[in-house]
């Protein structure tokens, strides 16, 4: 895998992988224009499109649900030395399910490649 980065100007970088590209920027009040996610925010993107995926296919496969997967990740800026901590990510099932279903799919979530590797 590869990703490369180009500073685009001021605060916003263009980051490209094969012929995706997405851009990162800062918040107005330290000096960006707010015109795209931080790379924290991206970092959590990827977290939480990570574990959906893991979720969806989950449902998919047993045949529960097709889409409507929703995700959110949480994270606490901490300090000495600057970083993320304190994730927690939130899965909703578009379907209910039961307590077996909801551990086995909090297992699956669990074995995301993103996870694994911040477990690592």
């Amino acid at each position: 895998m590869e990703v490369k980065v180009t500073h685009t100007g001021k605060m916003k970088f263009r980051m490209q992988a094969r012929e995706h590209v997405i851009e990162t920027d800062q918040p107005a009040d330290i000096g960006g224009e707010d015109s795209a996610m931080t790379p924290p925010e991206i970092f959590l993107a990827a977290l939480g499109s990570c574990a959906a995926f893991y979720a969806a296919q989950y449902l998919t496969i047993r045949k529960l649900a097709e889409d409507g997967v929703e995700v959110t990740v949480d994270a606490e800026k901490l300090r000495s030395p600057a970083r993320l901590g304190n994730f927690t990510i939130h899965v909703k099932s578009p379907v209910p399910l039961n307590e077996e279903q909801t551990q086995a799919m909090e297992r699956a979530v669990h074995r995301c490649l993103i996870h694994q590797t911040m477990l690592q």
